[in-house]
């Protein structure tokens, strides 16, 4: 089954792109304010090349259709294949350390800002506040944390954003 031409087209893969990185970003959102998960440090890092990512691969989609010079696009798409290298090194490195496989950061064992109580509460509330541990997964889905699943789709992208940088064709020009 052939991929059908469209969907090979840079300017359409951006697009696709950017949404997938509002996807997943929701999606962690989801987990957290639905779900009740609570972020470690890491874990909030490996959501920052979503956060920059979406604009930016919307932003090569844009590029693409306004007819700019198809550099500008693929160096985009370049800058955003980047990003979720970052993204994958980051994940690897967590989900390596909650397999064991080595040491997680030494600073990742502390609370988010926001779950922290008021200071003059603080000795009060001292017991009440649960730490995240960036090496203990708080859920396995088929076998895999939030990171390990931050890894395949990290590498899924990548593959992606550099097919649609290197090979895709732009936008038809139109007489």
């Amino acid at each position: 089954m052939a991929i059908p031409a469209p969907l090979l087209r840079r300017d359409t893969i951006a697009l696709l792109l950017g949404l997938a990185a509002i996807a997943i970003v929701s999606t962690a959102w989801g987990f957290e304010l639905i779900g009740g998960f609570v972020p470690c440090r890491m874990c909030l890092e490996q959501r920052i090349p979503y956060y920059v990512g979406a604009p930016l691969a919307l932003a090569a989609f844009a590029a693409d259709r306004l007819r700019s010079p198809a550099v500008l696009p693929r160096l985009m798409l370049l800058a955003l294949a980047g990003l979720f290298a970052w993204g994958l090194w980051v994940g690897a490195y967590q989900a390596g350390a909650e397999w064991g496989w080595w040491p997680g950061p030494a600073d990742c064992s502390g609370t988010r800002l926001d779950a922290m109580p008021a200071a003059g509460d603080l000795m009060a509330n001292l017991g009440k506040v649960k730490a995240i541990d960036c090496t203990k997964p708080q859920i396995r889905i088929l076998g895999l944390s939030f990171a390990g699943w931050n890894v395949l789709t990290s590498l899924g992208l990548i593959a992606v954003t550099l097919f649609a940088a290197v090979r895709a064709a732009g936008p038809a020009r139109r007489p």
